[in-house]
């Protein structure tokens, strides 16, 4: 039977080298795909992992209709066995509505990849309907790493290596933005409540604006 499987994930956690392994896999047997994804770091039309591997792919923006896209290809005399969409999180929740359409309506396999929480530990909302939808949810196993070596868990929004709680949900990045630009970094639970950043952590301080936690090693913040 065919499945809506949603891969999900922080940060830097192999996703989209997931996504391409699938492809690999999947085009080695004869199997026809179409890739979508939306706000690549490679930029628009293309799937790229961290790891240097790039492949083409469509573009799905606001507005667009997967199921629409696929009825089309196949009414044309294409193929395709399997849809995978990376950077699924930027979807909104109607496109998400659309894909299970095309594995209840055209028995076609699409593999969903995102993100779950965006930097404020917010749901997506591409993200949060996947798992309303989902037939499967599979947590991916490369665990990313908080700088103190501990499993990372949330996402942080940097500049210049402070982190940010507050901006749009969606601004493109990587992790390890450049200075002066939007970066991202993984984090555990306890650092991003703390806001503590390898780099404030490199500078032995918080930003000011740090709001106080419980606990006895909970920085202080400085008001001076």
């Amino acid at each position: 039977m065919p499945e809506l499987v949603f891969f999900a994930g922080t940060m830097d956690c192999g996703k989209s080298t997931l996504a391409l392994q699938i492809q690999h896999n999947r085009s080695a047997r004869g199997l026809a795909g179409m890739i979508f994804t939306r706000n690549d770091r490679a930029g628009q039309g293309r799937l790229s992992s961290r790891l240097g591997l790039v492949t083409e792919a469509v573009e799905a923006g606001e507005g667009f209709d997967f199921h629409a896209h696929l009825v089309k290809h196949l009414t044309a005399g294409g193929r395709t066995d399997y849809v995978i969409a990376d950077e699924a999180q930027f979807l909104a929740p109607e496109q998400v509505d659309q894909l299970a359409c095309v594995v209840d309506d055209l028995g076609i396999d699409v593999f969903a990849f995102g993100i779950t929480t965006d930097f404020r530990t917010r749901l997506f909302p591409g993200s949060q309907r996947l798992i309303e939808l989902a037939d499967r949810i599979e947590s991916l196993q490369v665990e990313a790493l908080c700088w103190c070596g501990a499993r990372a868990t949330h996402n942080a929004r940097t500049v210049d290596g402070r982190m940010v709680v507050e901006g749009a949900q969606v601004v493109v990045g990587d992790v390890g933005g450049a200075t002066g630009e939007v970066g991202y970094e993984v984090l555990c639970r306890r650092h991003h409540r703390r806001r503590l950043t390898a780099a404030a952590a490199r500078a032995g301080a918080l930003s000011p604006d740090v709001l106080p936690v419980d606990g006895a090693d909970a920085p202080v913040p400085s008001h001076s």
